[in-house]
């Protein structure tokens, strides 16, 4: 056995090593010729004979050999022929008819790899009688040794569809066989399940990140330039219509109303006794003075009516702590504090540019709160931004919804997870589509039209 093993592994190849498994049987042995063939498209089919005489064209004699080789795979059992009385009877017909064209004892062993028979190995005998028993039994351990050997090299240098398709009827075979009934059942649930996954629909929803804004927000700023006085509201502080929230000091613009007020009397009186005098081109250099200084000192009294910054409407400041800026200079037009409505809300949610298309506006969907996690809100999409902008470096478009719950604790500024309903499509093309599409893209940049 040990020589035949050798003999075998000693070749890279099934052709050469089984060769030489059979050339190597028949020496020890003394057989005018051994066969060996493997199971192919459900018969058997020969692929070395001893000393390498396979090709030699007896294509007949080929067949014979396979026809033997497959009566005893059929039969799962060693055949000999002539049918030595002292074993159980078998099947020979294919083994007599052998017989009847070379003469002397033909002997079939299968080859047996995990329950399976896979292939057999043929002896013929010109002379002498059936084998001894204990003679058989050698035989038959020596061919269940390098066996499998064999059928592994062979296995191997099969193509890939052959394979494939061997291990797909092996499957079959053991899906139909009485001991299969869990994995049929196994094989009948995962179908059903991927039948669920590509033909049922389900809801898809689309959405992002999401902020909570004022329906309105209302910036005040500084009205002219000057210092803070004082503050009065801080980020968070409620406040109502016409309560002060901020203060400019106004000294500045009292010094200045003094100035004109002085030059505005200084030009009164200088009209008066242009008047007296009856000089005419005096008496219009006064007036148009005085108008100036007139307007200008309403310029003033106005500026100085603006010094204190009054809340529009009732709100929520929301942007603008001013208690650390006391005394600080401002300019006019400086952004001061930001208010928004206490009780209307928007939410601006960031649609990825990839799933903007599919959003529509009237569509539903619902809002989870980082601060309110344990509910979600409703909400319905108003307007869709027509530009795109950048955000942690993916395109988003600015989705503004409306809610139709608010919750007391809802505060502008809040932020949290948006999901809108936009259609209903199955679990696998909504796991898939976004995989999908980045290989059309690839793919169609790649070859370049």
């Amino acid at each position: 056995m040990l020589a035949l093993q050798a003999a075998v592994v000693s070749h890279p190849r099934l052709g050469p090593a089984a060769t030489a498994f059979a050339s190597e049987l028949a020496t020890k042995l003394g057989c005018d010729r051994v066969a060996i063939g493997f199971v192919e498209d459900r018969f058997s089919r020969v692929v070395a004979l001893s000393h390498g005489v396979l090709g030699d064209g007896r294509t007949e004699a080929l067949r014979a050999i396979g026809a033997a080789m497959d009566e005893a795979i059929e039969q799962a059992a060693t055949v000999i022929a002539p049918a030595p009385p002292e074993l159980p009877p078998r099947i020979v017909l294919a083994h007599e008819a052998l017989v009847r064209q070379e003469g002397g004892t033909v002997c079939t062993l299968p080859i047996v790899v995990q329950h399976d028979l896979v292939g057999a190995v043929l002896l013929q005998f010109r002379q002498g009688g059936a084998p001894d028993p204990a003679v058989l039994v050698e035989w038959e351990h020596a061919v269940a040794l390098v066996g499998p050997v064999l059928h592994y090299m062979r296995h191997g240098e099969r193509p890939w569809r052959k394979r494939l398709r061997d291990r797909l009827r092996r499957g079959w075979t053991a899906l139909r066989s009485p001991a299969g009934a869990r994995l049929r059942m196994g094989l009948g649930a995962l179908l059903v399940a991927l039948a669920v996954l590509l033909l049922v629909p389900f809801e898809y929803r689309v959405g992002g990140n999401a902020r909570v804004e004022g329906e309105i927000q209302r910036v005040m700023v500084a009205p002219v330039d000057g210092f803070l006085k004082r503050s009065l509201v801080r980020p968070g502080d409620a406040v109502r219509a016409g309560q002060v929230l901020a203060e400019l000091a106004e000294q500045d613009l009292q010094l200045e109303r003094n100035k004109w007020a002085s030059e505005l009397a200084q030009h009164e009186n200088a009209y008066g006794a242009a008047m007296a005098r009856a000089d005419r081109a005096q008496l219009v250099i006064s007036q148009a003075k005085a108008e100036e200084a007139r307007a200008q000192l309403a310029l003033v009294d106005e500026q100085l009516g603006r010094i204190r910054l009054e809340a529009p409407f009732d709100g929520v400041v929301i942007r603008g702590d001013l208690s650390q800026s006391l005394g600080a200079p401002v300019q006019r037009g400086d952004v001061l504090l930001t208010l928004a409505p206490r009780d209307r809300f928007r939410v601006i949610v960031e649609v990825d540019e990839r799933d903007i298309g599919r959003v529509r506006v009237g569509q539903t969907g619902r809002l989870a709160l980082s601060a309110l996690p344990w509910d979600s809100l409703p909400l319905a999409v108003t307007r869709i931004t027509p530009m795109a902008s950048a955000v942690e470096g993916r395109n988003v478009f600015e989705v503004e919804a409306a809610l139709s719950a608010r919750p007391d604790a809802l505060r502008p500024g809040l932020r949290g997870v948006a999901k809108i309903a936009v259609g209903r499509e199955p679990l696998a093309w909504a796991w898939t589509h976004r995989l999908i599409d980045w290989m059309r893209i690839g793919l169609w940049s790649w070859l370049g039209h």
